[in-house]
């Protein structure tokens, strides 16, 4: 049975976890610090505390998968299971893979990760239009088969993505205003009257959009580097004043600085939670 679409799925979680993303990015210096050891042993330790941590106090777990790749096949394996233990869990995974590319290519990603065959099932992802909102296709299509959800790299957090998504193309607009709107009139085709299954990567860390429609674009935004990146709950509420309840905001170092004890990290996820869902006012 084909289940919820993933914007459906995420509401439910939001109203009863509130819309914190808790990024799961096992870093060298987060496996050091946490006296774990920066190998595959150490990998399959962090994500036994990050799982009982997460369990219980938010509802959708972000893990990028380079942290885990960078380990190999044994790596590759440890996410499968936190990806296969998390949605049992009841967790939403929203896989940070950004992949993105043509044709057969896209397809075999598609296949790797989005719906119940797939190799690594995820309930969403990131994924990357530099080919074309229009090369996305296969993905789009396999997740409006299998309710999952996608998120197109729109407005990055980091400060050197803006020379290429602030461009001015020959239409006038933005690359990243203009990708806003392309994804607009898609989820329009795909859900007239409700919200699609296309959403963006829109960092609040530089600052409200100017001339976009975030609430018109019809999906949900993903909101990385809160905490650590900079951007604070306040700046998450200016950017997406327009559809609070539409916003992913993600965090990681800044809650991992506060491991390994599961408690303190329970703790830290809360507090933060809390703050969200004061300043976006749900």
């Amino acid at each position: 049975m084909t289940p919820e679409p993933f914007a459906m799925r995420f509401a439910q979680a939001r109203v009863k976890y509130g819309p914190l993303v808790f990024g799961l990015d096992p870093s060298a210096k987060v496996l050091a610090d946490w006296g774990l050891g920066d190998d595959p042993g150490g990998l399959e330790r962090f994500v036994d505390i990050t799982l009982e941590a997460a369990v219980g106090v938010v509802g959708t777990v972000k893990p990028q998968s380079a942290f885990y790749e960078r380990h190999g096949w044994r790596g590759l394996r440890t996410l499968a299971r936190l990806v296969s233990e998390a949605r049992s869990a009841g967790l939403l995974v929203l896989l940070d893979a950004k992949r993105g590319d043509v044709g057969s290519t896209n397809e075999a990603y598609a296949e790797a990760y989005l719906g119940e065959g797939a190799g690594m099932p995820v309930d969403a992802m990131t994924v990357t239009a530099y080919l074309g909102l229009g090369a996305m296709r296969e993905f789009i299509d396999r997740a409006v088969a299998h309710a999952c959800g996608l998120f197109v790299v729109t407005r990055s957090s980091n400060p050197e993505g803006r020379v290429i998504q602030e461009a001015i193309g020959t239409n006038g607009q933005s690359v990243e205003g203009r990708l806003v709107a392309d994804i607009a009139r898609l989820n329009a085709a795909l859900a007239p009257g409700g919200q699609g299954p296309v959403g963006a990567v829109f960092g609040p860390t530089h600052g409200p959009p100017r001339g976009m429609d975030l609430k018109g674009m019809g999906g949900l935004f993903l909101a990385p580097g809160v905490g650590e990146q900079g951007a604070t709950p306040g700046d998450v509420a200016a950017c997406f004043a327009s559809c609070p309840e539409r916003v992913l905001p993600s965090a990681s170092r800044c809650l991992l600085a506060c491991g390994p004890e599961v408690a303190a990290l329970k703790g830290a996820i809360s507090k933060l939670n809390a703050q969200l869902q004061h300043s976006l006012g749900l």
